[in-house]
Formats: C-alpha cells, sequence, structure tokens
C-alpha cells in the first residue's frame, strides 16, 4: 500500500500547486481592481442653439449659468443632448477638467450631438462608437418610424483608473413626434447592448420624451435589463418635479413630465437621485432640468 500512498500524495501535492499556481495568476490578473465603484452620473439637455429663444435664455446668457450647475453638482461623468458644436466647443473651454466624446447626428459636426463628458484624469475610454436609431443604424443621419429628423446613440467603453474597473455609459435622445420611432428606438437599444460584455455595468441616459408609465419605458425597463435608478435610488430630491421646464415652469412639469432619465443594467446601489432645479435671478439654464445621481457600481 505505500507506493499507492505515496502516489496519490503526490498527486495531491501537484494538484494543489496548480490551484496555487492558477489562484496567484487571477489575483495578477485583477490586481488593482476594487470590487466597488462610486460615481456621480448626470443627464442634461442643454437646448439647442437658435435665434428663437429670448433673453435671459440665449445660449450666450444661459452659458455661464450652465457652467455653475455643472461646477455645483461635481459630476464624474455626463451625457448631453441637443448641444451642437458650438455649445461642446464652449463646454470644453468651460469645464477644462472634463474631455468629450461624441458626433453630430447628421455626420461629422453637423446636427446635434450625444455627448459623453467624463473626468479625463480618472477615466479612459477604451472603445466607443455610435449608431442611429432606424432600420439602417450604422447609415450616418439614418431616419425611420416616422421620425422627421435623424436620432442616435453615442456609447463608451471606459476604464476607470481609480478601481481598475470597466464600465459602459449610453446617451441618447428620442424622437418628440412619432410614438413608434420612441418604441422602436427603445427595443434598437435593447438589441444593440446585447454586443456588449455581459459581465460589465450599463448606465443608460437620454431624454426619451416619454413619462415613466410610457410603452418605450416598459421595453427598456418592465420587459428589458434596465432599471430606472429614479424608482430604486435610497433618497430622491424633487420627487414632485418633472424635467420639462420649456424655460417657464418651476414644476418641470410635474411628475408625468419626467422624461430625462438614468437608467441602469448590472450590479448599481444607487444612493442618491435628484432632479436639479436650480435658477438664477429667475433664468432657467435650459428648457430641460438635469437629473444627477449617487451610484456604486459592485463587481
Amino acid at each position: 500500500m505505500k507506493p499507492v500512498f505515496l502516489l496519490s500524495l503526490a498527486a495531491l501535492l501537484l494538484i494543489g500547486n496548480l490551484l496555487s499556481g492558477a489562484s496567484e495568476s487571477f489575483a495578477a490578473i485583477h490586481k488593482g481592481q476594487a470590487s466597488e465603484m462610486d460615481l456621480r452620473v448626470m443627464t442634461y439637455n442643454l437646448r439647442y442653439l437658435n435665434n428663437k429663444d429670448v433673453s435671459p435664455h440665449t445660449w450666450e446668457e444661459r452659458r455661464p449659468t450652465i457652467r455653475q450647475v455643472i461646477h455645483n453638482e461635481k459630476p464624474d461623468i455626463f451625457g448631453t443632448q441637443e448641444a451642437v458644436y458650438e455649445q461642446i466647443k464652449d463646454l470644453e473651454t468651460d469645464l477644462p477638467q472634463y474631455e468629450w466624446i461624441g458626433v453630430g447626428r447628421e455626420g461629422g459636426s453637423k446636427g446635434e450631438y450625444m455627448a459623453v463628458f467624463y473626468d479625463k484624469n480618472r477615466f479612459s475610454p477604451i472603445e466607443y462608437d455610435h449608431f442611429w436609431l432606424s432600420d439602417t443604424p450604422d447609415v450616418i443621419g439614418s431616419t425611420s418610424w416616422g421620425n422627421t429628423i435623424p436620432r442616435m446613440v453615442t456609447w463608451v467603453k471606459f476604464l476607470d483608473t481609480k478601481t481598475g474597473q470597466h464600465f459602459y455609459f449610453v446617451n441618447t435622445h428620442f424622437d418628440h413626434r412619432s410614438a413608434e420611432a420612441r418604441e422602436k428606438s427603445a427595443a434598437l437599444i435593447v438589441e444593440k447592448i446585447q454586443e456588449f460584455d455581459p459581465e460589465l455595468p450599463i448606465l443608460l441616459t437620454g431624454d426619451f420624451n416619454e413619462s415613466p408609465d410610457s410603452k418605450p419605458y416598459q421595453l427598456l425597463t418592465t420587459e428589458g435589463p434596465f432599471v430606472d435608478l429614479w424608482k430604486v435610488a435610497e433618497t430622491r430630491i424633487n420627487e414632485e418635479l418633472g424635467t420639462a421646464n420649456a424655460f417657464q415652469d418651476p414644476t418641470g412639469g410635474g411628475p408625468e413630465r419626467r422624461i430625462d432619465w438614468i437608467l441602469s443594467k448590472g450590479n448599481v446601489v444607487t444612493k442618491t437621485i435628484e432632479i436639479v432645479n436650480y435658477q438664477k435671478n429667475g433664468q432657467f439654464p435650459s428648457d430641460h432640468y438635469p437629473v444627477i445621481t449617487d451610484v456604486t457600481l459592485q463587481y
């Protein structure tokens, strides 16, 4: 029995060494990665640059107020809607701590951007792309489903250098007229994110032009994989407000007009979420209120 015993003991020692080596390799791969990531996330429809908005709501007058809102709230990362190239460049000047990724919805610098602004000292973009909310999502500027202007998505896969972890950030703006377009846009986003790494959390920001009792909301949340962070937050601030103030309504249209959302997929804990109703001497920074939330991404 002794040779058999010695052989078995040698085999056990070999297996132990192999497991130990695998464990050390795994630890080396994940060295420096934290199990949690704290983020402050914002979505903000900035109102496009035009000659119709009268004082005090011209872009020239609103620009310093928007800068003040962002300085006050200090998001780590935020998605904007409607801003055109000139406005994006103004924000680049006003907010030197951020870099941005985006493209005009008509291609190149033409049209409104779904820009993603991020703390350049903390995040590194690993991969990014855009797609259009249409039957031909890879065709720049394409439209379908009754929307007369192009609608699109910008997404980025980020490395957080603070924790060593990755996550996706997705930013969009649904059509304001076509209900069919909004529904099919929601379904397309659910389809497209299946191409992402399923192990990583996703944050989705946008102006969805729909209330939380709508079909697109249901497609993204009830039927889809996303969670509305407003609904699951430990603390909600300004629950009585909506987000569409139209430069004149302090209530933002009330809760039924909460059309700007921050959604998530994956292990995301929401601490506080707020509709930011900051005004300066009667001036609304935009015709939408921004929404900001403190979240923890768990790995």
